[in-house]
């Protein structure tokens, strides 16, 4: 049985006294939201924080907020975007890639500000610290060689969030707080392709909402590959927005990449090349050949990476003829193996 290392809780009540311990504790305190990625990690001995800072006493954490755009609060769960109908109404990408992740007990836990943070995965790296220590540990945690290129200079650890595609492709922003004041991030910049600091969130701030801008005629979706249809993380995820003229061209478009590398890749090419265009079938294999042209999957996830590679194409054309309009539901049931038919997902 694996167990929990020692460590001191703290519970504060409000954001400035989260920043406060942050800001006192350092590097060697740890945020606790739902749980579901930190504490595993913990009994695995990836990370061991000296404190962890419990968030759910912080009640404006879980707020929501309407107007043009929508606000939501870095605590909300998963379940709960599931079940709000205007995220599933107007912002369909978030509510997908919400739907998407682990299972029923694990979205009821996990938080949207968690899965945006959720630590990089990689087949060395998520074993326990047995497993690890017999292969000399590697450069992410305890050892200073990436086991998945071996003369990497970097960690090449995958970033698996599901959220953080759909967000960047729909321009949301994140609120980052310290004792030192806040600072609002576009989604798109808040990754580096690093796997060991793989944000630019600091240790003593606070991601504490996640701002949408309105929706104004975009139309969004998120694709997901994984082996079962519940519980895995993606191998690889295609999150697309699109916003339409009266004409049926493509106005704007984001296309973005997740699971390929340390951070979401946004594909400029594609968006180039939709923009001005209709989603005919030959501008939509143009656009995926060019946003699978980002996808350099290493072999540190399920699946082999030449096949990986191989199926981003067909991925995100199944993202775009979606954008368009085609019923994609048989498609959906046969690769991310869920149908996305229901309100609870």
């Amino acid at each position: 049985m694996m167990r929990l290392p020692r460590f001191e809780y703290r519970a504060p009540g409000d954001v400035a006294e989260v920043v406060r311990i942050l800001a006192g504790e350092g590097p060697a305190a740890m945020l606790l939201a739902g749980g579901t990625d930190v504490l595993p990690n913990m009994k695995r001995r990836q990370q061991v924080p000296r404190t962890l800072v419990g968030l759910r006493a912080v009640e404006e954490l879980r707020s929501r907020g309407n107007g043009s755009g929508l606000r939501l609060g870095a605590t909300l769960t998963l379940t709960d975007l599931v079940r709000d109908v205007r995220v599933r109404e107007e912002y369909p990408g978030l509510w997908q890639a919400a739907a998407q992740v682990a299972t029923t007990h694990l979205r009821n836990m996990g938080t949207l500000g968690g899965n945006l943070c959720l630590d990089t995965r990689c087949t060395y790296y998520d074993q326990n610290h047995e497993w690890r220590r017999a292969i000399d540990y590697c450069m992410k945690k305890d050892g200073e060689t990436c086991w998945v290129a071996p003369s990497s200079s970097r960690c090449l650890a995958v970033s698996s969030t599901d959220t953080a595609p759909a967000l960047i492709a729909l321009g949301a922003r994140v609120r980052l707080v310290s004792s030192g004041g806040r600072r609002d991030v576009p989604v798109a910049e808040l990754y580096r392709n690093d796997g060991i600091a793989y944000t630019v969130r600091r240790p003593d701030e606070l991601l504490t909402r996640i701002e949408l801008g309105p929706a104004d005629g975009w139309r969004s979706t998120y694709w997901k590959l994984r082996r079962r249809g519940a519980f895995d993380f993606p191998v690889l995820s295609v999150a697309a927005a699109a916003r339409f003229a009266v004409d049926g061209t493509v106005e704007q478009a984001r296309v973005v990449l997740g699971a390929v590398a340390s951070e979401p890749r946004i594909s400029e090419p594609a968006a180039e090349l939709l923009q001005g265009a209709r989603l005919t079938d030959a501008t939509i294999a143009e656009a995926g050949a060019a946003a699978a042209r980002l996808a350099k999957p290493m072999d540190n996830t399920d699946f082999t990476l030449q096949w990986r590679k191989r199926v981003a194409a067909e991925l995100v054309g199944y993202a775009l003829r979606e954008l368009r309009g085609d019923d994609m539901s048989e498609q959906r049931r046969r690769v991310a193996r869920h149908a996305l038919d229901r309100a609870d997902a």
